[in-house]
């Protein structure tokens, strides 16, 4: 099978799995119990107020119609409007993904150099006290709580060494850089502004670094089983037996290909990743989508919810279509 059919097959293959998925998120939310206008008012409210905001918000309607305006609406960038406050809900999600991706690109970063340099370093010293501390060290983060490692690091870092912020994306009362791709580092890289460089990284270390050493632990466990089978390889053991370098031998030659699993990984560690970004972006005041949808779950927000999670779905179905293609590009053998 060549590249380019493996391509087309797996986009028809997201394409239904993207429609389940938000035909979930739709089904969902209206067989919960309760009625999510009645919420927003008290007993004995004038049934004229309920029934103009179902007007308003389209929960009049016959479910099958609310279905397809749904369906509709969605591919168009329209998640209807907020029931908090009748604003439109694409407009308030834009605004929030940026930083939520700003931290997830971070997180994964993190998370990947650190699990991959560990689990190499574990691999290499194999059934040794390095070895041995690395696996429990992985076991640990992988097991501890996200806000509660968030708390921590807040605790020392910020409360007692006073060396990073503890929330929020830019200094209160300065301006951060000029919108362009909503991602603070990148914009102020774009117009020239290392100083809002260096402020948008000192307060997206504690969060991404938090994140990210809870996620690092399964690239440990991931790398470190990959490696150990790599470096007993005939052409790993025939390349150090010429005599080069330990380094060239171990990331050239064996991590080239044991990092394969570990790309897969990282598209299935996205769900994931975006999962804890709702409890790190709560911890950390992080003014991004996880904060976003715990607010408006607060608030009994339905479309709010129903668009931020159908959102979140389509991403993680996206990029595991992004990573696969990749994965098929460096390795031919999954395409026969």
């Amino acid at each position: 099978m060549s590249l380019r059919t493996y391509v087309v097959s797996r986009i028809l293959l997201t394409i239904p799995m993207i429609f389940l998925l938000l035909s979930l998120v739709f089904l969902v939310l209206r067989i919960m119990p309760g009625d999510p206008v009645l919420l927003h008012f008290e007993k004995g409210v004038d049934p004229r107020l309920v029934n103009e905001m179902r007007h308003t918000l389209g929960l009049d309607q016959p479910l099958l119609i609310q279905y397809f305006t749904y369906l509709v609406g969605f591919f168009r960038g329209d998640f209807a409007l907020s029931m908090q406050d009748y604003g439109p809900v694409s407009y308030q999600v834009a605004t929030r993904f940026p930083a939520t991706l700003e931290l997830t690109i971070f997180s994964m970063l993190f998370a990947v150099l650190l699990g991959v340099f560990l689990g190499v370093q574990s691999s290499k010293r194999y059934d040794s006290l390095t070895d041995n501390s690395i696996r429990f060290f992985g076991i640990v983060t992988y097991a501890i709580p996200v806000f509660f490692l968030g708390m921590i690091m807040q605790l020392v870092f910020a409360i007692w060494l006073h060396a990073l912020p503890t929330g929020l994306r830019f200094t209160p009362g300065y301006s951060p850089p000029p919108t362009i791709t909503g991602l603070y580092t990148i914009d102020s890289l774009l117009t020239g502004n290392l100083w809002a460089f260096g402020t948008s990284i000192r307060y997206l270390i504690l969060p991404s670094v938090t994140l990210g050493t809870v996620l690092c632990g399964v690239f440990i466990r991931l790398t470190r089983t990959n490696m150990l089978e790599t470096l007993r390889m005939d052409y790993v053991v025939a390349a150090d037996a010429r005599g080069l370098r330990e380094s060239t031998v171990t990331y050239r030659y064996a991590l080239r290909n044991a990092f394969l699993p570990v790309l897969t990984m990282i598209g299935l560690q996205l769900a994931a990743l975006l999962a804890g970004a709702v409890l790190t972006e709560t911890t950390f005041s992080w003014p991004g989508l996880g904060s976003y949808l715990v607010g408006r779950i607060y608030h009994r927000d339905y479309t709010a919810i129903q668009g931020t999670v159908a959102l979140f779905g389509v991403f993680v179905a996206l990029v595991s279509l992004v990573v696969d293609v990749l994965y098929a590009f460096l390795d031919p053998r999954i395409r026969l």
